[in-house]
Order: structure tokens, then sequence, then C-alpha cells
């Protein structure tokens, strides 16, 4: 685990009631064990209180600096059972959200551009390679669950003589109720990076 991730954030989970943090996220909690079970990206994460560690029940995906499991954490503590709205938005236009993601807190889409240029196809093939769904947006553009309550579309407007490629991230309006801007943040640098090593 990552400096990135204080171990008085295990403690502040610690404290939540087990039963609302079920009822709030549908994870599983194994009272002997002190272990949260929770899906997220389609793969299963084991959070152990008594370890103080976030780690893949099973065979997890490689995470960037643990953004995942810092997302995880905050999820289980703060995340409220709302339906997705169906009403996608920018970063800026999460409450907060203009002042938040500019200068070190821009969200580096440009990783994606850069690995992919204009080779739609490939762009296409790594966002179902990482479990995406097609939405009619942009030139290509793909929804990915990363719980049943946050769904995070990617788009990609393809380069040409005038414009060069571009990649922007968007969000269902419900997640500034869901989680504080700094784990948005780093939940859409880990969607970057993911999208970067893809193959």
């Amino acid at each position: 685990m990552s400096e990135l991730i204080d171990k008085a954030i295990f403690s502040d989970l610690e404290s939540c009631d087990p039963g609302d943090v079920v009822a709030r996220t549908g994870c599983e909690f194994n009272e002997t064990t002190r272990q949260y079970f929770l899906k997220v990206w389609g793969q299963r994460y084991c959070v152990d209180l008594n370890q103080g560690a976030v780690r893949p029940d099973g065979p997890g995906r490689e995470t960037y600096r643990d953004y995942l499991y810092l997302f995880i954490l905050y999820y289980l503590m703060k995340a409220k059972k709302i339906p997705p709205s169906g009403e996608w938005v920018s970063e800026k236009d999460i409450p907060g959200g203009a002042a938040f993601f500019r200068g070190p807190h821009t969200i580096p889409t440009g990783l994606v551009t850069a690995r992919f240029g204009n080779d739609l196809k490939s762009f296409q093939k790594a966002c179902e390679n990482e479990g995406g769904y097609p939405v009619g947006l942009a030139d290509a553009a793909y929804t990915f669950e990363l719980t049943p309550c946050l769904p995070v579309a990617v788009l990609y407007w393809q380069g040409d003589e005038d414009f060069s490629s571009e990649t922007r991230l968007l969000f269902d309006r419900t997640i500034g109720q869901q989680l504080p801007l700094d784990i948005i943040y780093a939940l859409a640098v880990e969607i970057c990076h993911s999208l970067e090593r893809s193959v």
C-alpha cells in the first residue's frame, strides 16, 4: 500500500457501522475476518480492516499509485444509495469542480490521446478490453460501470488537419453527492492510466 493511503483512513472506515456500509454500497462484510468485499470495475476487491489493506480478491487490475484502492475506501465510507441520474456532466459541472479541476488537478486525458492518436479502432478495442460499453457520443465513446451507482463515460474525437485528437471524461451528475472532489480526481486519473496501459 502506497503512502498515498494513510492508515487513518482504515480507522475512519472501521468507525462506520458495517450494516450501514452494506446497505449503502451493496458490498459484503465478514464479521469474523472483518473484511469488506466489493465489486468495482468488474473485479472483486477485499478491504481488510485487520491488516489495513485493500487487495484484489481474485485477478484484480493494476492500479496507478493505489488510486483505485483509495477510491474503494472512500466509496465504502461516503457513497450514498442514489441511482444514477442518467445525465452526463463534465468535471467542471460538479459543484466546486470548476475551481478544483485545474492546475495540478487537471484530469490527464492527454495520456489517452497521446496513446491512441488518430487510431480510433485501437481506442475502441482498449475500451472494450477494459469492460466499456459503446454509447453514441463523440467519434467514439464508452461507458464504464465502476459500481452500479457510478458510471463514467470516456469520449474520443479523432483528429484531422485542423484539430488534434481529444479525450474527455464525463460523470453522472450524482457523483458530486457520492464522493469528494479529490477522490473523483483520483478515480479519473486511474481511468486515464488504465486506458493508456490497455492493449
